[in-house]
């Protein structure tokens, strides 16, 4: 059973770069990408519960009322992730983000299993894993510095920007952990765990996006834009309920580290053939030798620390 989540939490992984080519379309079908990724979590959510009526789980989600409060509310997390990405995006350019964001992931995870925090197994600080998490980071160092001009954006003035962009990744494998926990609470019911995690997340951009329209001069977003997005624009929210379903069940089997390192070097191995290919109607980029030797890195590390 455990050696299944090793090519399930790659597969997850790589579907973020399915989510992000959609939600590009998506974003620019709107005129928004705060309206973007609602829509695109309420989608997760409508497969979620049609999911959970055609197995008969439905029931399932009346046992939140005795769970912990805050094991419910993990899906804020991916609110505060996207968030982020938009501002910190272009402060310090997607390819920094990206790295930033994944060092933050595999901090967190790191962390998570080490000393045993919000339910998870404590492993002890172990050399097998601490060298491969130090090879997963200089894979993501290489990603980082592979690109022309990336260097630039790690200045010392933009610390703060730095350091919301490793806290936006670091919050991802708490929410893993946290929606562990609440699917314990539901009986084990992962669907209905994915459920109320993409409605709390639904809800959390609602707000955002409400807020931003009131106290900002932000366009409204324009719904007639959809009629005219190709069909696959909608498969992000199909992509991200895999994604999170995927990363809660793992994580208490394989452990933080190793689910959310697969993750990540899934999403890179994706990506790449994101870029190379143009796929999704984004625009093509070279990728180089440095950033191709940060995904063999990565994908290094994760054999360590599932091996060792």
């Amino acid at each position: 059973m455990e050696i299944l989540f090793v090519p399930l939490a790659l597969v997850a992984g790589g579907l973020l770069a399915v989510q992000a080519g959609a939600n590009a379309q998506l974003s620019k079908a709107v005129g928004s990408p705060f309206a973007a990724t609602t829509l695109q979590l309420a989608v997760g959510a409508i497969v979620l519960l049609s999911i959970m009526a055609l197995t008969g789980t439905t029931p399932a989600l009346l046992a939140v009322r005795q769970a912990e409060w805050w094991h419910a509310i993990g899906g804020m997390a991916s609110a505060f992730y996207v968030v982020s990405t938009i501002l910190v995006f272009p402060r310090l350019g997607a390819v920094v983000s990206v790295g930033l964001f994944i060092a933050g992931q595999m901090l967190a995870s790191f962390a998570l299993d080490t000393f045993g925090w919000l339910g998870i197994p404590e492993a002890g600080l172990r050399a097998g894993p601490a060298f491969g998490m130090l090879v997963l980071l200089a894979g993501a160092a290489l990603i980082v510095l592979g690109q022309k001009g990336a260097a630039d954006n790690l200045a010392p003035s933009k610390l703060g920007w730095i350091g919301l962009a490793l806290l936006a990744g670091a919050v991802l494998p708490v929410q893993g952990a946290v929606n562990a926990l609440l699917r314990h609470d539901l009986g084990g019911a992962p669907f209905a765990v994915g459920t109320i995690s993409f409605l709390v997340a639904m809800l959390a951009m609602a707000a955002v996006l409400l807020i931003t329209l009131a106290l900002t001069k932000t366009p409204r977003p324009r719904l007639a834009g959809l009629s005219s997005m190709p069909w696959w624009g909608w498969l992000g929210g199909f992509a991200g309920a895999t994604y999170v379903t995927t990363v809660f069940t793992a994580i208490p089997v394989i452990g933080a580290a190793a689910a959310v390192s697969l993750t990540v070097a899934g999403q890179q191995v994706a990506g790449i053939l994101v870029d190379t290919f143009g796929w999704f109607r984004l625009p093509q980029r070279l990728v180089s030798g440095m950033r191709l030797a940060g995904v063999v890195l990565l994908l290094a590390g994760c054999i360590i620390i599932k091996a060792l």
